[in-house]
């Protein structure tokens, strides 16, 4: 693990996605922070010792899905296949599919498997396997401001992890999408999937991967914009600074059965035209249940740091 001092920082952006908005400080206490995302290898250590089936693994409720289609009622979870040729981004049905058997251990589906890819980020995990995986280790899953604020790595309002160029030198610094999504991956970073842990340059706090590979769960239920969870954000007269803020409620959406929470760091399917949140202040929501071939995590400790 890696100490993240905590500290004062400039939490979200108003230069890219509306739900990053608005820009506010927030402090939060120093953590230790799993140096790169839970791999394979170290999640089949957990699965083996506690005996943990995945989400992924078990047959869906019909009472969640009152809608679904009974023959898709079985374990599985969604695996991205690039569609032959330019496609219309309002559609995510043209390169997301519903794949029966798909799981951490078969990733594209039944028929593939994780042999070499020990050192890969585990995906295919909803958050209560993420949540499992803490509790197991010790740990537990950070909060979106604790995310951020180690991501940023000590730069303070840069755009990505490493500045605010994206490419300096030309040099790609995160395993992420390079051509036109989601049929051109011309893979300049040398990734078509995932890519293994520690294949880039650490941020300034040591840590691995907080662009790109894979997206993170974090424990704040997800929100419009920052300001929106109630306790997230102080009202713009307060006097106060937010101190180690998480977001504990939130409207759930009309059709879902599960809440979403905030999912950060982007993945190997983000591309400039199409999903740009490789970035420390990008934050999306994804609904607990959901597992696929690009979602994973990392975890913290909060504890005293280096003496």
């Amino acid at each position: 693990m890696s100490w993240v001092p905590g500290g004062l920082f400039w939490m979200g952006s108003e230069d890219f996605y509306p739900e990053e908005k608005p820009v506010h400080q927030v402090e939060v206490d120093g953590f230790w922070m799993d140096t790169h995302q839970v791999t394979v290898a170290e999640f089949r250590r957990f699965v083996k010792d506690a005996g943990h089936v995945t989400v992924a693994e078990t047959a869906p409720d019909p009472a969640d899905y009152p809608d679904a289609d009974p023959a898709l009622l079985v374990p599985g979870s969604l695996v991205f296949t690039p569609p032959p040729g330019p496609v219309s981004l309002d559609d995510y049905q043209q390169w997301w599919s519903w794949v029966p058997g798909a799981d951490w251990r078969h990733p594209e589906g039944p028929d593939s498997n994780v042999g070499g890819r020990e050192r890969h980020p585990v995906t295919h995990v909803a958050y209560a396997d993420a949540q499992a995986y803490a509790a197991w280790a010790g740990k537990e899953l950070p909060t979106e401001a604790e995310w951020e604020f180690a991501a940023r790595g000590g730069l303070d309002r840069t755009a990505y992890a490493w500045g605010d160029e994206y490419t300096p030198g030309g040099k790609q610094q995160a395993n992420t999408w390079q051509g036109q999504f989601p049929w051109q991956n011309l893979v300049e970073d040398g990734f078509v999937g995932t890519s293994p842990v520690g294949s880039f340059k650490p941020n300034g706090y040591g840590l691995l991967d907080v662009a790109g590979n894979v997206w993170e769960w974090t424990t704040d239920l997800h929100t419009a914009d920052h300001s929106a969870g109630g306790k997230n954000v102080n009202p713009a007269s307060s006097c106060c600074i937010p101190r180690n803020p998480r977001s504990e409620s939130a409207a759930q959406t009309e059709g879902e059965s599960y809440p979403r929470r905030v999912i950060k760091g982007g993945s190997h399917l983000c591309a400039p035209n199409y999903c740009l949140r490789y970035r420390p202040a990008a934050r999306q929501g994804e609904t607990e249940e959901t597992s696929t071939c690009h979602l994973g995590f990392r975890c913290i400790v909060r504890s005293p740091g280096p003496s």
